[in-house]
C-alpha cells in the first residue's frame, strides 16, 4: 500500500508540475510589463492600452495620490479626465516628490507647472497640425512629420526644444514649408525624466486622430521613454474607432461586393440624412444662406424621412475632439438625382421596396416640392426653361456638370424603377435645355456656370451661337455632352451628336497642355472616360476608339496594385494646386496632394467618377484591361468602405481620401470646404454603390437605361425648346 501511495503521490505531482509548466507557456507574451501608477479613468484609450499590453496597472483618484503611492523610479500616468474644460495641475509638491522618487513621469493637458509660464487661456485649433521637430522621436516619426489631431485644445507655453508643436502648416504628410513663419505652440516637451503635454494626446482614439500609424509611433516613443526600453513595440492591434472594412491584403468574403452595397445604401438610414418635417427648421436654420451650411451631426434618435423633403449632402471634413463630426446641411439638386440612383439600383438588386419608394420620393422633391424647377424655370416660353436650380438657396444658379450628373442619375433611376415614366419629359427637357445654351462648338460657360438673370437677360440664342468660345475642362463640361450622346442614340436628332463630337474632339486636341483642370489633372480625366466611351457607342470607329484608350491608359498608369488610382496634379491650368505657403493652407479648394507621388486615393473627384466611366468603357469596347481595371476599382472601394462599431454615421461611407501605403484616412486637409473626411451623398456615395449594382448584375448604364422612353414628347418639345422640329428618323 505504502509503495502504490508512493506511485500516486509521484504522478499526482508529475501532473502538477507539467500543468504548470504548461500554463507558463500559455502566458509567454503576456506577462506583466511592469507597474503604472495612473490617473486617468477607466474609459480613457490609454487605460485600454495598458491594460491589453500587459502592464499591471494601480489606479488613483487624484494625481497626488498616484505619485505618493508610487515606488522610487516607478511609471507614472497622469491624464486628462477633464478635456476640454479642466486641466491637469502639477504643483511644486507633486513635482518635489516625481524629483525625489525619480519617477518616470507622463502628464497631459497640463496648465500648471513648476518653472514653466502656460497661458491660463486654452487655445482651440481649426486647421493646426502636430508638427514633429526633435530627431530624438526617430525612427517612426522624422522632423517635420505631420500628425492630425482634430479640435485639439492646448496650452500655450514657453518651454525650449519641444518635441512636438502644433501649428497651421501646409503639406500632405510633412510640412512643406517649415514652422518660421507661424505660430506654434509645444504640444510635448522632456523634462528630466518626465514627459510633459499641454494638450491631451490619449485623445487619439476618441478624437479619431489620424495617420494610425504616426500615433502609434508618438505613443511608441512615450512607452520607450518611461520604460526605459528603446525596442518597446506595442503587441496587441493599434485601437481606433475608425478602419477600413478590409485589410490591404486580407481576402474578400465571398458576398463581399454584395454587402459593400448593403452597407452603402443603410449609411443614408443610420446617418438620418434624409430630411424629415420634424427637424425641417433646424436643416434651414443650418443650411442658412448656403455659404457654409454645417452644422452638428444629428442623434440616432432623430426621425428618418423618406425622402418627400430631400437628402443632406453628407459630413464635412471638420472632426470634434469627442469623435462627432458635422453634416453639410445643403440641398442640392444633384445629390437628390444622384441618391435617388443609388436607392433604385439598390432595391432593384436588393429587392427592397422601400428604398425604391424613396428614390421616387426623391424624384417628387426634384421635380414638385423644391424650388429646383419652379417659376421661370417651369415656364415653356422663358430661357431657363427645363434647367435645374443649383441648390435650394442658389436654384438661379446652372452648372451643366451638376445638371448632367442629376440628370443621368434620374434617368437610371428611373430605368431601375421600371414601370416608372413619371419624370421623362421633364429628364429630356433638362437635357435640351442646357444644349441649346451650349455655343456652337459644345461648351456651356466659363467654369461651367450660368444664372438665370443673365440668360433671362440675353435669352438662349445668344448662348447658343458663340462662337468662339472653348472651355476643355472635363469637370466642368464632358458629362453634358455624355448626355446629348445618350440623347442622340434615343432619338437620332443629329445636333446632339454633332455638338458632342466638336466639343470632344476640340477638347482631346488640346490634351494636356491647354486642359483646365480644378483640383488635379486625375479628375479631369476621370471625368472625360464616359463621354469617349458613349461616343464609341453611337460611332466606332478606330479615332474614337483611339481617343478612349489615350485616356483610359494615363488613368491604368495610375492604378497601383491594389486598385487605388493616384491623384496627380496638372503641369499647369489648375484652378486650385496645393498652397504656396502656410498661410494659404485651408482658405480655398485644393487637391488630398502636396506633390505628384503622393499614395492617395481621392473618391470625391475621381475615383468614384473613373469607377463608374471605365465600367462604360469596358462595356462599349469588351476590352479585358479595362475590365481589370474595374473589378480592381471594385476590391478596392469594398476594402475601404469606412467600418465603425461606435460612429452610427459613418459606418458602411467613404471618406473623401485615403493613402493607399499607409492604408488609412490620410491626405492633405487644406480644401476649404470638402477636406480629406467629407462624405458626399451625392458625389460619392451613390456613384460607387450604383456602379457596384451595376457589375452585380454584370451590365452598365447605357444597358440598363436603353428602353428609356423619349419618342412620346421628344418631337414635340423640339419646336417649343429649339424652334425647329426632328427630321431624323429614330435610330
Amino acid at each position: 500500500m505504502n509503495l502504490i501511495h508512493c506511485n500516486l503521490v509521484v504522478k499526482s505531482m508529475i501532473r502538477k508540475i507539467i500543468f504548470v509548466f504548461l500554463i507558463s507557456l500559455s502566458c509567454v507574451g503576456c506577462q506583466k510589463k511592469g507597474v503604472v501608477y495612473y490617473y486617468g479613468g477607466s474609459d480613457n484609450e490609454i487605460y485600454e492600452l495598458l491594460n491589453n499590453e500587459g502592464f499591471s496597472v494601480k489606479s488613483y483618484e487624484n494625481p497626488e495620490d498616484a505619485v505618493i503611492a508610487a515606488e522610487e523610479g516607478a511609471i507614472v500616468m497622469l491624464l486628462s479626465e477633464g478635456y476640454p474644460n479642466t486641466p491637469l495641475k502639477i504643483t511644486s509638491d507633486i513635482w518635489e516628490q516625481v524629483e525625489k522618487k525619480k519617477l518616470q513621469l507622463y502628464a497631459e493637458f497640463v496648465n500648471d507647472f513648476p518653472g514653466i509660464n502656460i497661458a491660463s487661456k486654452v487655445f482651440r485649433s481649426k486647421l493646426e497640425r502636430g508638427v514633429v521637430v526633435d530627431s530624438c522621436l526617430l525612427p517612426d516619426l522624422k522632423p517635420m512629420e505631420l500628425l492630425g489631431v482634430n479640435d485639439c485644445y492646448i496650452y500655450k507655453a514657453d518651454v525650449e526644444h519641444p518635441l512636438l508643436v502644433l501649428a497651421k502648416v501646409a503639406g500632405y504628410d510633412k510640412a512643406d514649408y517649415g514652422i518660421s513663419d507661424v505660430e506654434a505652440y509645444p504640444m510635448l516637451v522632456r523634462k528630466g525624466s518626465s514627459l510633459l503635454a499641454f494638450t491631451k494626446l490619449s485623445n487619439f482614439k476618441k478624437g479619431r486622430y489620424e495617420p494610425l500609424n504616426a500615433w502609434q509611433g508618438l505613443w511608441r516613443y512615450i512607452f520607450s521613454f518611461l520604460t526605459n526600453n528603446p525596442d518597446f513595440k506595442f503587441s496587441t492591434e493599434w485601437p481606433t474607432n475608425v478602419k477600413p472594412m478590409y485589410g490591404k491584403d486580407e481576402p474578400l468574403k465571398e458576398n463581399a461586393k454584395r454587402e459593400m452595397v448593403e452597407k452603402g445604401i443603410e449609411w443614408f438610414f443610420k446617418g438620418r440624412f434624409l430630411v424629415d418635417a420634424s427637424w425641417k427648421e433646424l436643416q434651414l436654420k443650418y443650411e442658412g444662406d448656403g455659404l457654409m451650411p454645417v452644422g452638428i451631426a444629428l442623434s440616432d434618435t432623430i426621425k428618418m424621412g423618406d425622402g418627400h423633403y430631400g437628402i443632406l449632402e453628407g459630413h464635412a471634413s471638420n472632426i470634434y475632439y469627442d469623435g462627432n463630426q458635422d453634416y453639410r446641411y445643403w440641398l442640392r439638386n444633384d445629390v437628390q438625382g444622384e441618391v435617388s440612383f443609388a436607392l433604385a439600383a439598390g432595391g432593384a438588386l436588393l429587392n427592397n421596396d422601400m428604398y425604391r419608394q424613396v428614390a421616387k420620393n426623391l424624384l417628387d422633391y426634384v421635380f414638385i416640392s423644391s424650388p429646383f424647377r419652379k417659376g421661370e424655370k417651369n415656364n415653356p416660353s422663358s430661357p431657363v426653361y427645363g434647367l435645374l436650380g443649383w441648390s435650394e438657396t442658389h436654384d438661379y444658379v446652372f452648372y451643366a456638370d451638376d445638371n448632367a450628373r442629376s440628370v443621368l442619375a434620374m434617368i437610371a433611376a428611373t430605368s431601375f424603377l421600371k414601370p416608372y415614366d413619371k419624370w421623362n419629359k421633364e429628364i429630356v427637357e433638362c437635357i435640351l435645355a442646357n444644349f441649346r445654351l451650349a455655343n456652337v462648338n459644345g461648351f456651356f460657360a466659363p467654369g461651367g456656370r450660368l444664372e438665370e438673370p443673365q440668360i433671362m437677360e440675353k435669352g438662349w440664342e445668344y448662348f447658343s451661337e458663340r462662337p468662339d468660345f472653348i472651355n476643355p475642362h472635363p469637370h466642368f463640361e464632358s458629362w453634358m455632352w455624355a448626355c446629348y450622346l445618350w440623347l442622340y442614340d434615343k432619338t437620332g436628332y443629329e445636333p446632339l451628336l454633332k455638338k458632342a463630337k466638336k466639343a470632344i474632339q476640340i477638347t482631346m486636341e488640346a490634351y494636356p497642355e491647354k486642359w483646365g483642370w480644378t483640383n488635379g489633372i486625375q479628375q479631369e480625366r476621370a471625368r472625360m472616360i464616359l463621354p469617349l466611351a458613349w461616343l464609341v457607342r453611337v460611332e466606332d470607329t478606330p479615332e474614337h476608339r483611339a481617343w478612349l484608350d489615350v485616356m483610359v491608359q494615363e488613368i491604368l498608369k495610375n492604378q497601383v496594385d491594389c486598385g487605388a488610382v493616384r491623384e496627380e496634379l496638372g503641369s499647369s491650368n489648375g484652378t486650385f494646386g496645393g498652397p504656396k505657403s502656410n498661410k494659404d493652407y485651408g482658405i480655398t479648394e485644393a487637391p488630398l496632394i502636396s506633390v505628384n507621388g503622393d499614395p492617395v486615393a481621392d473618391m470625391l473627384y475621381t475615383s468614384n467618377f473613373a469607377f463608374f466611366a471605365l465600367n462604360e468603357a469596358a462595356s462599349a469596347t469588351n476590352n479585358e484591361q479595362y475590365r481589370a481595371a474595374v473589378d480592381k476599382m471594385s476590391d478596392f472601394l469594398t476594402r475601404i468602405q469606412v467600418c465603425s462599431e461606435n460612429i452610427n454615421h459613418v459606418d458602411g461611407a467613404w471618406f473623401r481620401a485615403f493613402d493607399y501605403n499607409r492604408w488609412d484616412y490620410w491626405a492633405s486637409n487644406a480644401d476649404h470646404g470638402w477636406g480629406a473626411w467629407s462624405t458626399l451623398t451625392g458625389w460619392i456615395q451613390s456613384w460607387i454603390v450604383g456602379t457596384q449594382v451595376l457589375k452585380e448584375k454584370e451590365t452598365s448604364y447605357w444597358e440598363v437605361t436603353k428602353d428609356f422612353e423619349v419618342d412620346s414628347y421628344f418631337d414635340e418639345l423640339l419646336p417649343i425648346m429649339l424652334k425647329e422640329s426632328n427630321n431624323n428618323e429614330n435610330h
